[in-house]
């Protein structure tokens, strides 16, 4: 009773906000990384339902817990390496890499030396792996617009309105004229109602998992950096920003389980937030640090009733034009591609390392089956290491 007396009107507001931006800002990158490495449209909604689901329980789980606004997400950087992944040998050996990667989440937050090892993978060599990652989907609203001029330029107009507005308005209102696009621009199949109707609740699906070397090296490990890089660092670092006591070990292992349940049914990985975190950890949510947690809590909860209605949202989203369906995906990317370039070329020092890496991981390069973001990883590593980059890292 005590802790329902903390509930507000702002952190109710805040928490169904935050549900729909983050739901709404980035599930195309999930889909097509989803898609990319193997998955059909019910295992691509079987996944996109099981991070719903995982990320929205492990949120409300952790704010009530600690009493903290500690918003969970799953992976956006990591569904944008899926993509320039590719097929590494069908969806159930894609499975076996979140897997892993899922078991080391878990570790990080378990035993300390893989965290520190983790945060030790010097910051630009990290940044220019996510660029690089994210550059070919950030390049696909251009790419939109020079293929289907008709259809893509609307949505690359309403991001651009919609961020004049208010920066995290940008993506819902591609969102919203992907949608209009879609529905005048596409031929619609008879019945299409009652099909996303009959398709609104998916079916959870289990591929057989296996698991490979060029997976784990191409998949689980470069997935678990970005995660860890990109996602559970940052996300740490705007709750010490806000004023909250943190305690990363921990909420690295409850978002591990997570991942580990998740990626039975096809989710990659989730992990703490950044974004939204910040939306629940601000004054907005409500002028008491200490009763802002509800809107956390409102916020998992919201996942969850939007990832048990994904199986209408990959139905949607198949009819569409893949280009389009990338042009969304690489607009929700901008702000974390721009993000990352600025940190990975930060330092003189570490510029040429960093454009190695940066460049292998977006040149879709593919040795022995394992993707470039792992050799531009390893290749930026040499070069830093042979020319002493790693003190000027430090």
């Amino acid at each position: 009773m005590v802790m329902l007396r903390d509930v507000s009107a702002s952190a109710i507001f805040t928490g169904l906000l935050v549900a729909f931006v983050g739901f709404a800002s980035s599930f195309a990158v999930v889909v097509e990384g989803l898609t990319a490495v193997g998955a059909s449209a019910a295992e691509a909604a079987s996944g996109l339902m099981a991070l719903s689901i995982a990320m929205g329980i492990a949120g409300v789980v952790l704010s009530l817990r600690q009493r903290m606004p500690l918003s969970v997400a799953w992976s956006t950087p990591g569904a944008a390496l899926l993509v320039t992944t590719g097929d590494v040998g069908g969806f159930g050996v894609a499975v076996g890499a979140f897997l892993l990667c899922g078991v080391m989440l878990l570790l990080a937050g378990l035993w300390k030396p893989l965290g520190r090892a983790a945060a030790a993978i010097p910051a630009p060599l990290a940044n220019a792996m996510l660029a690089g990652v994210l550059a070919g989907l950030c390049l696909a609203p251009f790419r939109a617009v020079a293929e289907m001029p008709a259809l893509g330029l609307p949505i690359l107009i309403a991001w651009v309105v919609g961020g004049t507005v208010n920066r995290m308005l940008a993506v819902p209102a591609a969102l919203l004229a992907f949608v209009v696009v879609v529905a005048m621009g596409v031929e619609m199949p008879p019945g299409l109602l009652t099909t996303l109707g009959e398709a609104a609740v998916p079916q959870a699906v289990m591929p057989v998992p296996s698991l490979t070397l060029a997976a784990a090296l191409g998949i689980a490990l470069p997935l678990f950096i970005v995660t860890m890089a990109s996602q559970n660092i940052p996300g740490i670092a705007v709750m010490q920003s806000n004023g909250y006591p943190v305690t990363p070990g921990s909420w690295f292992a409850v978002t591990g389980f997570f991942s580990l349940l998740a990626a039975p049914f096809g989710g990659h990985a989730v992990n703490m937030a950044a974004i939204t975190a910040a939306m629940c950890a601000g004054e907005d949510a409500h002028p008491n640090p200490k009763r802002r947690y509800w809107a956390a809590v409102v916020a998992g909860l919201g996942y969850v009733a939007l990832g048990l209605l994904s199986g209408a949202v990959t139905a949607f989203v198949a009819l569409a034009p893949g280009v389009l369906v990338q042009a969304v995906a690489g607009l929700a990317l901008i702000p974390a591609f721009s993000g990352a370039m600025v940190a990975a070329f930060e330092r003189v020092e570490t510029r040429d390392a960093a454009a190695i890496t940066f460049l292998a991981a977006a040149s879709g390069l593919s040795l022995y089956g394992i993707s470039g973001a792992f050799w531009g990883l390893l290749a930026g590593g040499a070069v830093m290491g042979l020319r002493g980059g790693f003190k000027a890292s430090r």
